[in-house]
């Protein structure tokens, strides 16, 4: 229960304040209207933001067909450019849901404040019935409108009984308990401590009319009249840009949304029908003060991309909502996880490190790069660099030598044959080999 009680608090205080009205305005379709009117000033500066959200976006619709149009088989790019095209006109995309979403809890309140209390059976030794008990009840048990709104008395406006619907009306509605039992009139009711209420007695039907005609034209009336206002509300809109509206989902809004107030319309008690009229005529009245005031519409709009430009111009602070916030970080963590697409040079993350991702590589992709020796002279290579080892010189014919320097020809021989020695640059060795060729083989001196 600890994770309902804000929703517990918002009812028993939507209830104690319907009863306060009520017990100094004793008529119980004015205390509705008087309570709509009161939730919808608290509610009024979110009202403003919504409406002008919702304005922006449909005058945003045509250029947002255009980009998905452009961009139809890459949804990345088109997230991104759809993200650009809201900051550059400052629009935050979710700014005329949340608005939104805060009403949503009051019209749910409001039901379950104005629907008539469930009675919940207590049987006796013999297995019958003895007395009902008070259960899921928001009103104060000591006010005025609970024995109203329990005993269903002096709840009536023009004809229409304010806890009927519009099926139930011309009709003596059957009551059931909390076990789906139907209730037994009569018996005495037992508050929320267990005990009697004062001239409280239950009762098995609620009178909604005897007749479905000429009953039921009343409740088809206020339908009409809450239709009516919902239409208007969004013709409103639809006139202050005309074009967006047939660009964007507007015209299917318009299309079923008649038919979706008509089921409410229909299933719905009457006072919660009266609370969403007035609700509709206050937010009528806040979009007429906004378009004259030239807050909502293309011309607004444009405004709004202007001074964004100018904005972005002067190097101000940048007007950041919060699908900006989250695209940033959205694309931060996408960086992040997307491996480099060039494996032989690792991208970094920004901080000096490479991703994880960049680091583990199969080591048959791994291509060591070797450093190329400082090239002395163009026709010079070290014998090191030779795919296929050369044949000794020994295995060539040699020309005849004196006697006299037999030992040193047999040295420079070996040497020949085992390549120059580890500290030769040059490729040349102290004792030359007569007959050498020219090129990257041993070269031979001139004798003095």
């Amino acid at each position: 229960m600890l994770a309902f009680a804000p929703w517990q608090l918002l009812l028993y205080g939507l209830g104690w304040c319907l009863a306060q009205i009520y017990a100094a305005v004793p008529n119980y379709a004015l205390a509705i209207i008087i309570l709509t009117v009161l939730i919808r000033l608290v509610l009024l500066p979110f009202g403003f933001k919504q409406i002008k959200s919702m304005q922006h976006m449909q005058a945003l619709q045509p250029e947002l067909k255009q980009l998905q149009k452009k961009y139809k088989g890459n949804k990345q790019k088109l997230q991104e450019e759809q993200m650009k095209l809201y900051r550059e006109a400052g629009v935050n995309p979710l700014g005329g849901c949340l608005p939104l979403l805060l009403t949503l809890p009051f019209l749910f309140a409001m039901y379950a404040v104005i629907r008539p209390p469930l009675l919940s059976a207590n049987v006796d030794a013999t297995g019958q019935v003895a007395t009902y008990q008070v259960v899921n009840n928001h009103l104060p048990q000591d006010s005025l409108l609970f024995h109203n709104v329990l005993t269903h008395q002096n709840l009536n406006m023009a004809g229409v009984n304010l806890q009927c619907s519009l099926a139930t009306s011309g009709t003596q509605a059957e009551l059931r308990d909390t076990q789906k039992q139907p209730i037994q009139s009569g018996l005495p009711i037992l508050g929320n401590d267990g005990r009697p209420i004062p001239d409280a007695a239950s009762s098995s039907t609620l009178d909604c009319g005897t007749k479905k005609f000429p009953d039921a034209i009343p409740y088809i009336l206020l339908l009409a009249l809450m239709l009516a206002s919902a239409i208007f509300m969004q013709r409103q809109m639809t006139k202050a840009n005309p074009q967006a509206a047939q660009a964007g989902p507007q015209a299917a809004l318009m299309k079923y949304m008649p038919l979706i107030y008509v089921v409410w319309g229909w299933a719905f008690p009457a006072g919660l029908i009266l609370y969403w009229t007035t609700a509709n005529g206050i937010q009528i009245a806040q979009q007429t003060v906004m378009l004259r005031a030239g807050h909502i519409g293309p011309e607004a709009l444009e405004r709004a991309k202007a001074e964004q430009r100018r904005r972005q111009e002067e190097g101000g602070p940048k007007k950041k909502g919060f699908m900006a916030w989250m695209n940033e970080k959205a694309q931060a963590v996408q960086g992040l996880q997307e491996p480099p697409k060039d494996a032989g040079t690792p991208q970094s993350d920004g901080k000096g490190q490479q991703p994880k991702s960049s680091q583990k590589k199969p080591q048959g992709q791994r291509k060591p790069q070797q450093k190329k020796p400082p090239q002395k002279a163009a026709a010079q290579k070290p014998a090191a660099d030779k795919p296929k080892p050369q044949k000794p010189v020994a295995d060539k014919p040699k020309p005849p030598e004196p006697a006299a320097d037999n030992g040193a020809s047999t040295t420079s021989t070996d040497e020949a044959a085992s390549g120059p020695p580890p500290g030769s640059t040059n490729g040349e060795t102290d004792k030359p080999i007569k007959g050498a060729k020219p090129g990257n083989q041993l070269r031979p001196k001139k004798k003095p």
